[in-house]
């Protein structure tokens, strides 16, 4: 018994000595704090990194010194992973019993991953965080998809379409906007060409672009005015590693319209300050179309070898970047010119055509009248300076659209012959400047503040008329706050002010036209106007993650100033076969939005579905009448009440033995509540649309690198909701296909492409494309053969 109490009495102390020893543990064993700081290879902190505990139960990203915080941790194992774009993800286990701080050094990545359906975490980070619909388009996704233009590669995501010009110039479409409601923004400053016209395609060499952000729905708050449908936000800036110097050689052919083309990269490094150039060349002939001839107000044209005539074209591009990078601070200064030279498809440009000398169909790469000719030249900076928790971004730049347009002179009404080919000219300037500050966290709030301010002129030349010379100038100011409400819930809200004006120049013929007393005048086509906007645009959204679910929300509010040629415009637009005014009380266009969006992913299956509801008290558009001018329809800018909504379905899985599946799908609805073509949808809206995908992505070895056979099979429904003088268009089916794979000889590495599409030279017509108003379907069969050569560094 003696013994029994000794044994208790030993038990009960024993418990308490342990209980009193690690009470100080079980209560702080719920709150403890995890400090740490993640660097590169050289000590440098690296702001965005992602750091995962425990397998995504806890996430978070760093700031602009590396520093990242966990906090109300408990006791015990746990496993933290690190992951930065462009360095090789990292694994630490580690015991908590108290606070603690750890340093991570992070390593570069070495060696090229295979495609997997993991996302990067730059695309990652932005799609937990940002409540609008944001993609990112990685090099590897530029290089798998390249066609004849930029615009064309990027039409295979959801949501993003292209209005073509041939096969060697395109538009930009988001959910059905685009000419100047989407904004293309090149390394932070927005494009600024012709963007009006839809003959004029978008002055971007699209082998020097390394990397795409795209915003499908309103982007007013960081962009401003004419990003009310999008922005297509092209990036330059990937900084060489030190000490080495490097490039690449791309070449590519393609069949249908004997295009070749090749473009040239060099960078060199030392230890603070580095180099990048580029240069592109390309040359196409005529594309081919799967049919005979076309019908244009009831003539046929015979077309030899079913080419269009005439939409050869070539281009000559240059690129040079220098930069300076250290210690928080980093400057970038791009200088980069495009030159580019198409023949319009010479059936397109009126009737004239039958009694024209020129013989069209004596060469197939040969560019005769009527053909346009564009230099855009443009000096962008581009500076960093992160001090004392703070991140500040300018942006300073000027460009310089110069863009001349021929045609065969002929006169037309009072008009007599021109004197010569020049039809038009416009020469465009554009200074943009824009700052950006990012505030040190305060709390769950993370404040960013910024001030965007762009002034243009742009003067006009040749015997055509259509919009007169202007100047503008906008500023906005913008205050955004990402406010963490927890590791699943992040809010946005934002509010904007912007203010502007244009003043354009009065413009009067050339020529004088007989007046009712009897004596010539000169017809005043346009007078002079000064007009001033200002606006107020706010958006707020939230963002839950819980992996594998994923959902967000956005609502927000967008504006537009009116153009010159939506204010100004009066004159004949012969590529469009009409005639243009323009309206000079138009008021500034305003959108409301709601954007959702909800995504699942699991270990081999991600599926998301992102659709919008949009409403434009006053949207601006062209709207043909029962009014006639020498023979044309006149067409006048006009407001109208419009409703939009729809979306994009995407859906990918891993199936088996490296086969994979994928799925992606859109739609879009219009239509106009008010004005005279109630009732009706909008121009230009793409139909329902899907392409079914199935890959094959085998292991490589060492010879053979990441090999990949794709096979797409692309539905598009009937567009039977028109405007007018559209067409309805029937739907239409396209097989395309895709072969790649790297090389490895010796220590030279290479990549090799080869796509078919249109692969059953199906005949089809694009309800957006330029020349679906006279029966040009759309191009027949291609095979391109691409070749990536890359110098000291990985395929």
């Amino acid at each position: 018994m003696k013994h029994i109490r000794i044994t208790y009495i030993y038990f009960v102390a024993s418990v308490v000595f342990v209980l009193s020893g690690f009470a100080p543990a079980l209560r702080a064993q719920t709150n403890i704090v995890l400090h740490g700081t993640v660097t590169d290879e050289n000590g440098k902190p690296l702001a965005g990194a992602s750091v995962v505990l425990d397998r995504k139960e806890r996430i978070t990203t760093t700031n602009v010194h590396g520093h990242f915080e966990l906090s109300h941790l408990k006791t015990g194992k746990h496993l933290i992973l690190v992951s930065f774009i462009g360095y090789l993800p990292l694994e630490q286990h580690l015991t908590l019993s108290s606070d603690r701080t750890i340093e991570i050094k992070m390593q570069p990545e070495t060696m090229q991953l295979e495609e997997v359906s993991i996302k990067g975490n730059r695309e990652k980070t932005l799609r937990q965080e940002d409540s609008r619909n944001v993609e990112i388009v990685s090099s590897q996704f530029l290089r798998d998809n390249q066609m004849g233009s930029l615009m064309q590669t990027l039409s295979r995501m959801p949501g993003v379409s292209s209005i073509d010009i041939g096969s060697g110039q395109s538009k930009p479409v988001i959910r059905g906007l685009s000419f100047n409601r989407v904004a293309v923004a090149e390394n932070g400053i927005k494009h600024e060409g012709q963007e009006w016209g839809a003959d004029h395609g978008l002055e971007v060499d699209q082998y020097a672009v390394e990397r795409i952000e795209v915003v499908k729905g309103p982007a007013s708050l960081m962009y401003g005015s004419n990003a009310i449908g999008g922005v297509i936000d092209l990036k330059q800036l990937a900084v060489p590693e030190k000490h080495t110097s490097g490039g690449s050689l791309d070449l590519d052919a393609r069949s249908n319209n004997n295009l070749l083309g090749g473009s040239a990269l060099f960078f060199t490094r030392g230890n603070k300050f580095y180099i990048k150039s580029r240069l592109t060349i390309t040359d196409y002939a005529d594309y081919k179309v799967p049919t005979d001839s076309i019908e244009y107000l009831s003539y046929y044209f015979k077309l030899k070898n079913k080419q269009l005539r005439n939409t050869a074209g070539n281009e000559i591009n240059g690129n040079f970047t220098s930069g300076y990078v250290n210690n928080g601070f980093s400057t970038h200064l791009t200088l980069s010119n495009f030159f580019s030279k198409s023949g319009f498809f010479a059936n397109a440009h009126g009737l004239e055509i039958r009694t024209s000398s020129i013989d069209y169909d004596r060469s197939s790469r040969d560019i005769d009248l009527p053909y346009q000719q564009v230099n855009h030249l443009k000096v962008i900076s581009n500076t960093n300076w992160a001090f004392d928790e703070y991140l500040l971004h300018t942006d300073i730049a000027y460009q310089n659209n110069f863009r001349k347009e021929f045609a065969e002179a002929t006169s037309h009404g009072y008009m007599p012959i021109p004197p010569d080919t020049l039809e038009r000219q416009f020469r465009k300037d554009t200074w943009s400047f824009n700052t950006k500050l990012k505030f040190p966290d305060w709390g769950i709030n993370q404040f960013t503040a910024g001030i965007n301010t762009e002034y243009q002129h742009n003067t006009i030349a040749g015997w055509g008329f259509i919009l007169p010379a202007f100047k503008s100038l906008s500023a906005g100011v913008f205050l955004h706050d990402r406010i963490k409400l927890s590791d699943r819930w992040i809010l946005n809200a934002g509010i904007r002010y912007d203010a502007g004006g244009i003043a354009t120049k009065a413009y009067s013929d050339w020529y004088t036209t007989p007046a009712k007393n009897g004596k010539d005048t000169y017809i005043q086509r346009a007078a002079r106007l000064k007009r001033s906007f200002s606006n107020l645009t706010w958006g707020i959204g939230a963002n839950y993650n819980a992996d594998p679910l994923s959902l967000k929300i956005n609502i927000g509010k967008s504006f537009r100033m009116p153009i010159a040629k939506e204010l100004a415009s009066n004159g004949i637009n012969y590529h469009m076969y009409r005639y243009e005014k323009g309206d000079s009380a138009l008021r500034s266009e305003i959108s409301y939005q709601l954007d959702l969006g909800i995504s699942w992913t699991a270990a081999k299956w991600h599926a998301e579905l992102t659709p919008f509801v949009n409403y434009f008290p006053n949207y601006i558009y062209l709207n043909p009448t029962s009014k006639y001018y020498e023979g044309l329809q006149i067409y006048y800018h006009r407001e109208s009440e419009v409703f939009r909504a729809g979306g994009e379905l995407s859906s990918h899985v891993d199936l088996f033995r490296s086969f994979s599946a994928g799925l992606d799908a859109e739609y879009i609805y219009s239509e106009q509540l008010s004005g005279e073509k109630r009732g009706f949808t909008l121009p230009f809206s793409p139909p329902f649309s899907s392409v079914f995908s199935l890959k094959y992505a085998p292991p490589g070895n060492k010879r053979y690198l990441h090999p990949a056979f794709t096979v797409e099979y692309k539905l598009v429904a009937s567009q039977n909701k028109i405007v007018p003088p559209e067409k309805k268009t029937a739907g239409y089916r396209l097989i395309n296909l895709a072969a790649s794979s790297g090389f490895r000889i010796g220590k030279q590495a290479f990549r090799v492409q080869v796509q078919a599409q249109n692969l059953l030279n199906t005949k089809y017509y694009d309800h957006t494309s330029f020349y679906r108003l006279i029966e040009v379907p759309g191009p027949g069969r291609n095979i391109s053969l691409s070749v990536h050569i890359p110098v000291n560094q990985e395929l």
